[in-house]
């Protein structure tokens, strides 16, 4: 629920805002300008998604029977879906030969290591230290056995691993020797070496691995050496071996990127005239796809002989959004008609609507699945700012409408629009805070998975396809909500409109101007949180907004704070300042708590339905203690000045207002009584309201006479609960007395006003 203020504005935007005069001009330029809104969108959505003769064929939706023969009025091609796409580009990418480079130092690096570890080796066997062998081994990360070092003692078996390992650096590493863990990567049957700028292709099985490598380098040694000699020998080469192939990852990667550049994007081409499907046919998922491919080939031959615009086509489109857009513009017209009122919420309307059918666009055109249709961002303002009826009919007219458009024609995208926009119009019930957010987006997301699995197992779709929907819509959910609660204080400023969550904020207690009422008037302070009190129980009573009217109380009094000591409530030691003013000045300080009121909150930026409390809830009243003070001290021949001694209204507008008008003056009446029983203080009320009545300051305010006699039971049911005849205790009776006393002097007796 939110609140609107008075419709305002000037020039034109006033003239058509207003209700219609008289004169038929008057008439024709106020329904002709809001006839002009939906003209304008039923033109805007027909020219971006224009019917054309060539798009006119039916097109049954998979598993359904083809009820004529569709043949190809011009040839196209049928694209592969992006799953086939990515699919194929990964086999191709697959049959791409790796390169390697080959390392020509790696050759002279590993024999100049092996020479530094065999001239190592020599050193310490002439010196005849174990121990130092054993730490060079080490060193190289070499385990050997007592015997295996023994064969490294020996200069003879010493030389020829010397021999052996150096010809294996300078025979087998040259033909090139790579990492086995790139081998076992390889898809294909050859690979690409380098060497020196000329690339030839080699079988992968003629690439030698490390393994092959260490097999050829111990064949070059004398058979007579036992196994552990060959084990040990080929320990010293797994050290000190370099790979003499390493893969060019960026030449593969170029390689890949051009075989996958060059897959068709295409998987079949229809020739002209050929049959798409037969009459009578199941629909298959092949058909499908050919019979998508022929409306996409339609829509992209444009001004074609066969896709030509039809302009009967074109018209009746046209006035099928018109007329579709019409049923949203009469339910306003006949049921809000201070919407229908006010051109500027109109005109917030069709934007919202244009901004759906924007975004349709751009989904449309950039291949986007329908679920991205933004229809929480239409739905969730228009509820939040009016109310859920108004925002349940807009969603049900746009999904008519999506319906009718080939891009989004298909059942379940309808569906899902109305579920994902009645879930949103009416989520708003369960959110009264912008934190809350995430709860309509939780509920949007899941009315509209519900609707998407229901289908999807009415027509038999893969589940997979189901959840990929459902995903789109919960984030398309989450984008929208957001969008909408975060331009929904653009909305109010535009509008005009103070939402709740708004007036939410604004009755926080921390608020500058209200810590400074209870701060400088704490009198004031108490007074105004118990009319709020009873204020909201009343408006409640009879289905008003009870927030407004708490928040509204919250301000209505703001500009006593400016000279508290001058009301009575702000009086605990009864000394009354009025006693040595004239009433006229004292008049004029009273009156002053409305105007200076309203100054303040206007200067804090409190939303102007909240400022018409402080005008309104005294209304037009006269302030009868300093009149009839005036009149006494006057002379007979002096005329008083009323309007001196009137508030300057205006009287109550609204039941909000009218109800804190009579919560505010039986608060303080009831807490002046002596003895308040329940039929003492029902007697009070029944003057209170009934003297409000006969003055005429309930005349403008919406208040039947039903929601009257409800507010004043609401008053008398809390206010003689809060009233109610204490028990005296011995203790503290001359404390009571003390008290009754106190009421009896002028200062207790004035109006709490004065």
């Amino acid at each position: 629920m939110s609140q609107r203020p008075g419709t305002e504005g000037s020039s034109v935007s006033r003239r058509i805002t207003v209700d219609p005069g008289p004169t038929w001009p008057e008439r024709l330029r106020h329904h002709g300008a809001r006839a002009l809104l939906i003209v304008a969108l039923a033109a805007f959505i027909t020219v971006f998604f224009p019917p054309t003769e060539g798009l006119n064929i039916q097109l049954p939706s998979e598993g359904e029977v083809a009820q004529e023969t569709v043949t190809a009025d011009i040839g196209f091609s049928v694209p592969k879906t992006p799953e086939e796409l990515d699919r194929d580009r990964q086999l191709a990418m697959t049959t791409v030969p790796p390169t390697f480079r080959y390392r020509a130092e790696a050759m002279d690096s590993v024999q100049a290591r092996l020479n530094r570890f065999f001239d190592g080796l020599d050193s310490v066997a002439a010196a005849g230290d174990t121990l130092a062998m054993g730490d060079l081994l080490r060193r190289s990360q070499i385990s050997a056995t007592p015997s295996q070092m023994s064969y490294l003692i020996d200069d003879d078996i010493r030389a020829t691993f010397r021999s052996a390992a150096m010809r294996a650096a300078s025979e087998v590493l040259p033909r090139g020797v790579v990492d086995p863990a790139r081998v076992l990567e390889l898809t294909t049957e050859s690979v690409t070496v380098s060497r020196e700028g000329v690339e030839q292709s080699v079988p992968v099985d003629d690439v030698l691995t490390s393994t092959d490598f260490y097999a050829e380098a111990v064949r070059l040694l004398p058979q007579q050496l036992p196994p552990d000699a060959r084990e040990l020998f080929r320990l010293v080469l797994i050290y000190h071996l370099e790979y003499s192939l390493e893969l060019d990852v960026f030449e593969t990667e170029r390689d890949k990127d051009a075989v996958r550049a060059s897959v068709p994007l295409t998987k079949g081409d229809v020739l002209e005239r050929q049959v798409i499907v037969r009459a009578g046919d199941v629909i298959g998922p092949d058909a499908r796809e050919r019979l998508d491919a022929y409306y996409a080939a339609l829509r992209a031959e444009g001004g074609g002989e066969e896709a030509s615009l039809d302009f009967g086509a074109l018209f009746g489109a046209a006035l099928l959004n018109g007329l579709l857009l019409s049923i949203f513009g009469l339910l306003v017209f006949f049921a809000r008609p201070e919407v229908y009122a006010n051109y500027r919420w109109l005109l917030l309307l069709a934007i919202l609507t244009a901004a759906y059918f924007g975004a349709g666009i751009g989904i449309d055109r950039g291949g986007l699945p329908p679920e991205w249709l933004p229809i929480a961002f239409v739905a969730l303002p228009v509820a939040v700012l009016w109310d859920t009826r108004m925002a349940l009919l807009l969603v049900l007219v746009l999904a008519a409408i999506t319906g009718t458009l080939e891009p989004f024609s298909d059942y379940g995208t309808v569906l899902g629009v109305m579920a994902g926009g009645a879930a949103a119009a009416m989520s708003v019930r369960a959110v009264t805070r912008r934190s809350e957010t995430w709860v309509s987006i939780a509920i949007i997301s899941g009315a509209s998975a519900l609707v998407l699995l229901a289908h999807g197992m009415a027509t038999s779709r893969p589940l997979a396809e189901v959840a990929g929907g459902a995903a789109v819509f919960a984030g398309n959910a989450t984008a929208s909500a957001l969008l909408a609660m975060g331009f929904l204080w653009v909305f109010e400023l535009f509008t005009g409109i103070t939402t709740d969550q708004t007036l939410l904020e604004w009755a926080d207690p921390t608020r500058p101007l209200l810590r400074r009422l209870a701060m400088e008037a704490p009198g004031t302070y108490a007074h105004t949180i118990n009319v709020a009190n009873l204020a909201e129980a009343a408006a409640t009573r009879i289905d008003a907004n009870g927030l407004l009217c708490r928040v509204g109380v919250l301000y209505h009094d703001v500009g006593k704070m400016l000279k508290p000591h001058y009301f009575v409530e702000n009086q605990p030691d009864a000394r009354n300042p009025h006693d040595k003013l004239k009433p006229e000045t004292s008049a004029a300080i009273v009156l002053e708590h409305v105007t200076e009121g309203a100054r303040l909150a206007r200067d804090e930026s409190v939303p102007e339905v909240v400022v018409n409390f402080i005008y309104e809830h005294h209304g037009t009243q006269r302030i009868g203690f300093f009149y009839e003070k005036a009149r006494e001290e006057a002379e007979d021949d002096v005329e008083i000045d009323v309007q001196r001694f009137t508030y300057p209204g205006p009287r109550p507008r609204s039941k909000e207002t009218a109800i804190v008008m009579l919560a505010d003056s039986c608060e303080s009446a009831a807490r002046a009584m002596q003895d308040p029983t329940p039929e003492r203080v029902r007697d009070l009320i029944d003057t209170i309201v009934d003297g409000k009545v006969s003055d005429g300051q309930l005349d403008e305010a919406p208040l039947t006479l039903r929601e009257v006699a409800e507010v004043k039971d609401q008053f008398v049911s809390i206010l003689a609960g809060v009233h109610h005849r204490r028990i005296e205790y011995p203790g503290t009776k001359h404390l009571t007395d003390s008290e009754e006393e106190a009421a009896e002097t002028p200062a207790a007796s004035l109006p709490e006003s004065a």
